[in-house]
């Protein structure tokens, strides 16, 4: 790209408007991981944590925080979320977590995906905490997106 979308004629940041593009189904799916303890690993498969149902929470968490990305993101447009699917998964050393968002838009909802991602990965680290001081957040990105002018693109190796 030669020039930068999101900057006007004098260099400033701007909205980009969005008015001419075609309204299309959009999906995009994001993915993270936390990094916990044994331990941590342990009380979720057993019992659960001390402050509760945690992937609960993270799962509640990450589709609020899909809603709200525009409040968060400060050039993200505001639109209308159709359908957010968050997946927690307990591994051996991590619990992965798995977001699609869904709209019939006129952008795309990468951010929002991303967002779902991250939101649940800090409310998952907020109910461990107690347990695994050590709790990370790593590897959040984008997997999968369709849909809308550019199509369709899928990170290699996927």
């Amino acid at each position: 790209m030669s020039e930068f979308t999101h900057l006007n004629d004098r260099g400033e940041a701007r909205m980009v408007d969005v008015t001419a593009k075609e309204v299309t189904v959009r999906e995009a799916r994001a993915s993270g991981r936390v990094l916990v303890s044994a331990e941590v690993i342990g009380l979720l498969r057993g019992g659960g944590v001390p402050k509760g149902d945690a992937i609960a929470v993270a799962r509640i968490a990450g589709i609020q925080a899909a809603k709200r990305t525009p409040d968060l993101v400060p050039l993200c447009h505001p639109i209308a979320i159709h359908a957010v699917d968050v997946d927690l998964s307990v591994e051996d050393d991590h619990v992965a977590i798995s977001a699609t968002v869904r709209t019939a838009d006129r952008t795309g909802v990468e951010m929002e995906a991303l967002t779902c991602v991250a939101v649940a990965g800090l409310a998952l680290v907020d109910m461990v905490k107690a347990v695994d001081k050590g709790a990370t957040i790593s590897d959040v990105r984008v997997e999968h997106k369709s849909g809308g002018r550019s199509g369709t693109w899928q990170r290699a190796g996927n």
